[in-house]
Order: C-alpha cells, then structure tokens, then sequence
C-alpha cells in the first residue's frame, strides 16, 4: 500500500491500478487518500454525454483513476500564487535550468491503446512557479545525438496541473507524455536508434531521479481570469495537459479569488477508449457540474462519423457547429491543443460551418484573433 498526499480536504480514497506504477510514499499536510495498486483491471466508466450509445464506457487500464469523489473543494495554498499580475516568464533558461526531482510516473492508458501514455508529477520544490497554460522546457541527460558533444535540446512540455500541482502546495508540476518510438513498417519492430529522446527519459524514470528543467514558458494558452467566460477546448491525444489545469482550477480547487460560473466546454479526440486521457476526472465534473461543464469525445478506431469514416474531432466540431459560432460570436474562448495534423481538418470543418452561416471564415477568424479569442498551441 502506498499513499499519496492529495490535500489538507475534499476528496475521499480511491484506487489506482498499475502494470508497472512508480510512486513514492510521502505523509505530510493533515489527510492522505489512500493509493492501492493491482496488477490489471477492467474499467466501467459512467460516462454522462448526450450520445446514448457513449453513456457507458468500458476502459481497460493498467494506471488510472478508479474513482474520484470531490466532496468539495480542495483547498490550496500558498495565497500568494495568487499575487503575480503577470506570469512568470523563462525563469530557468536551457544553459542554467533548474534540477527538480520525480515524483511519480504512471502509465494512464489501457494495454491496447496505441502507444504509452506517462502522467509525470515533477517536485520543483516551490522555486518555478507557473499558470494554467504554460510550459516547461525539459533536457534529457546525456548526449545530443545529432550534435555530438552537445547536451539534449529542450523538449517542452505543456503542464497538466494547475499553479497549485498535484498535491495543491505549489510544489510540483505534471506533464502528460506520450513515450515517442519509431516502429518499422516491414518489420514492425521498433527502432531504438530513432526513438524520442525525452519522452522515453521522462517515461522511464523513477521516484528521485534529477530532472532539468526550464521556463515556464508561452502566453498563447493562458487562462483567461474571467470567471463567468465560456471556454470552447480541442484537443487531441496529449493536448489536454493544459486543460486538465484548466478544469481542475475551476471545479476541483477552492480559489478564494476565482470562482468559476461560466461554461466550459471539452472535445477530446483519441484512438479508442483505453487511450482517453482523465476520464475520470472529467466524468466527475460533469456529473457535478452539468451547468457549467460540457465533455465530448471522439474515439477515431470505435465511433462512425455522420458521414461513415472515422470519428475525428472536427466531425465532433461539425455536430455542435452553429452552437459553437454563437457562443464565439457572444465572446468565448476556443482553444487548440495537440499535433499540429489536428488544424487543417479542424480549420475545413469551421470554413464549412461558417459557409453555411453566411459568413467567410477568413473573415470571422481575423475577427476572433483580433478580439484574442482565439488561442492555438500544436506540436
């Protein structure tokens, strides 16, 4: 049995299943959730979206969430994260970074999702604050292997916990990271020679391990500190790092200066059910908060889009689109998360939208970009 400090109150025990889980023991603040590991499990998710045919989930995980119950709000601290009028900027640079230390790596998708997923909390020790949207930089140990001699470039990292971290004390950081290798096509068999640097540092580490870091960084993703906003946020695969922050700011935290009333709307999409990325806690806020929150999903490998081919989240954008327009043309925020491959489909499906509203969307993206509605961060 392992236990992990989750805050001082509001939130009861759960369980997380693990093949393998890194996680170290800590007891400090006045209550701990209790963290039990099995070797596999088959997950029923009670997911609460429109679609009648999406209103149970099955996902099979081998580290994930097996129940979140926020009895209320979390407290956090210190209050004077809440101080700073204008983000922290590069206060590590690549040639001076900052060593902070792992926590935690979990792997947070099931076995037959395409690829491995980390969720990674970084102890940064109170020393590189952040907010919600920003990046860190992180620098491999060893040597560059295109400039030998060289250290690692940086590889950034959007952050998936809020200012406040994972175990809300403003001493830790998460990243959502997706171990990159390269798989030969004739073989099948993946390349090591050719398998990401970073990401495999990052998924292969362990409770202690130094890691080198630097930033925060990017403005583009910033949350917007207007409470009553409506939130429009695409994603795709690990784009919803910056928006599990987001989320967990306005529904898990008790901020005593923001208190979120405003309507935030979720479109995730990834391969298939196992590869679905905070589930559980995007499940909750819904059922907690069906008037402020909005989650819909679409699974590439499992789900038929009107058309017959695949579900793409731009299919998910073409279902709700007039909803859509008329939220940004009332002001709110549209947000852009993922592989850069994600825009040209998603870019066609809002041309189409606004076509049929009469509108050039050349025209009406000028317009959101000027009124700094529109935010995009791909990779």
């Amino acid at each position: 049995m392992a236990q992990a400090v989750l805050s001082q109150v509001g939130l009861s025990s759960f369980q997380l299943c693990s093949s393998p889980v890194h996680a170290p023991s800590s007891s400090q603040n006045n209550l701990t959730c209790k963290v039990s590991f099995c070797e596999s499990s088959t997950l029923h998710h009670s997911f609460l979206g429109e679609r009648a045919a999406l209103r149970a989930l099955p996902a099979a995980r081998t580290a994930c969430l097996r129940r979140l119950d926020i009895q209320s709000r979390v407290a956090t601290n210190p209050v004077n994260l809440e101080a700073a009028t204008e983000p922290p900027i590069n206060l590590y640079r690549p040639k001076e970074p900052y060593i902070a230390r792992i926590v935690s790596v979990e792997r947070i998708v099931g076995p037959k999702a395409p690829g491995e997923t980390c969720h990674i909390v970084i102890d940064h020790g109170g020393n590189v604050p952040y907010w919600e949207g920003q990046s860190y930089g992180v620098i491999a140990p060893g040597e560059n292997p295109k400039k030998p001699g060289q250290p690692n470039a940086v590889r950034l990292y959007s952050i998936a916990s809020t200012r406040y971290g994972d175990s809300f004390d403003g001493k830790t950081a998460s990243l959502c990271v997706r171990r990159a290798v390269y798989v030969d096509p004739e073989t099948g068999k993946e390349d090591p020679a050719k398998k990401g640097v970073c990401s495999n540092f990052l998924c292969d580490a362990k409770p202690g391990d130094e890691v080198q870091i630097s930033g925060p960084s990017g403005k583009v993703l910033l949350l917007p500190e207007d409470p009553k906003a409506t939130h429009i946020m695409v994603a795709t695969g690990t784009g919803i790092a910056p928006y599990r922050a987001y989320l967990r700011r306005m529904f898990m935290e008790d901020v005593p200066n923001y208190k979120f009333t405003g309507l935030s709307w979720l479109f995730l999409g990834v391969a298939n059910t196992e590869s679905l990325l905070y589930h559980d806690e995007f499940t909750e806020y819904l059922k907690r908060f069906p008037d402020n929150f909005r989650y819909d999903i679409a699974l590439s490998r499992e789900q038929k889009s009107r058309s017959g081919g695949k579900m793409y989240v731009q299919n998910k954008i073409e279902e709700y689109g007039s909803e859509i327009f008329e939220l940004l043309d009332k002001g709110a925020h549209i947000y852009f998360c993922g592989l850069k491959g994600m825009m040209p489909g998603i870019q066609d499906s809002l041309k189409a939208i606004a076509e049929e509203r009469g509108l050039k969307w050349e025209d009406k993206l000028a317009e959101l970009k000027k009124n700094k509605q529109w935010h995009v961060e791909v990779y």
